[in-house]
């Protein structure tokens, strides 16, 4: 996947687009990223021994990361995401100024 736990991220599709936040969790897996304080969906709890109160809770959803697009630290636009071999070592670049991300 070409998007890390710590990249700043847009919302490109859904009912939070446009919006922009860092990547919490990353599931390769599953091809989905949770996103801090985005796609937040409200869910009823029952009471149980951990949680006394029940009620409703706030949950974040995983998102595709299809849906998403890495924002480049230097020129501040999303770009997409591209590689290079420096010092044997294999590096994102952004495709917009070439920027090692």
């Amino acid at each position: 996947m070409k998007i890390r736990k710590g990249d700043k991220v847009r919302i490109l599709k859904g009912k939070d687009r446009g919006r922009e936040s860092t990547v919490e969790k990353v599931l390769p897996k599953e091809k989905k990223i949770i996103v801090s304080g985005l796609n937040v969906y409200k869910k009823a709890v029952r009471p149980t021994q951990q949680n006394q109160k029940g009620g409703i809770v706030e949950i974040t959803r995983p998102l595709p990361v299809e849906n998403v697009m890495l924002i480049c630290p230097k020129c501040q636009k999303p770009t997409r995401v591209g590689y290079r071999i420096q010092k044997d070592k294999k590096v994102r670049i952004c495709r917009r100024c070439q920027n090692t991300l």
